[in-house]
């Protein structure tokens, strides 16, 4: 990990990509610990910036990503991990987080997926 660069304030944005189809399915940020334990478990693991600790993807709602490569841009600042998806990757409800379609305005005109799941009753919502 001493090779990664990791930003002022510790964190690397990580894409989070299928690996079997390449869809994009999420962003998150990931910090030392949380990178390290992505690497001993195989399970995505992230730094909450809000909630200012870690989480494991689909801890509440088993909705879990697999790892099966992890890769690194040229600069070494961001990650880009492929895993295999169970369920959906949006909390949302969809199994990627980019459905939101933008028109030449910026403003979203369409989503472009159906959802996978319900998040009110994964969620207990």
């Amino acid at each position: 990990m001493e090779e990664l660069k990791f930003g002022k304030d510790g964190l690397m944005p990580a894409i989070i990509q299928d690996a079997q189809n390449g869809e994009v399915l999420m962003m998150g940020y990931m910090n030392r610990e949380s990178l390290g334990q992505t690497l001993k478990t195989r399970k995505t693991c992230f730094y909450s910036r809000s909630r200012n600790k870690l989480w494991v993807k689909g801890e509440t709602s088993g909705h879990t990503q697999e790892v099966k490569e992890i890769l690194t841009d040229c600069d070494r600042d961001t990650l880009l991990i492929r895993v295999t998806q169970k369920g959906g990757a949006c909390h949302l409800g969809y199994r990627s987080c980019f459905v939101h379609q933008l028109d030449n305005e910026g403003k979203i005109c369409k989503i472009t997926e159906e959802k996978v799941f319900d998040p009110d009753k994964t969620y207990g919502v």
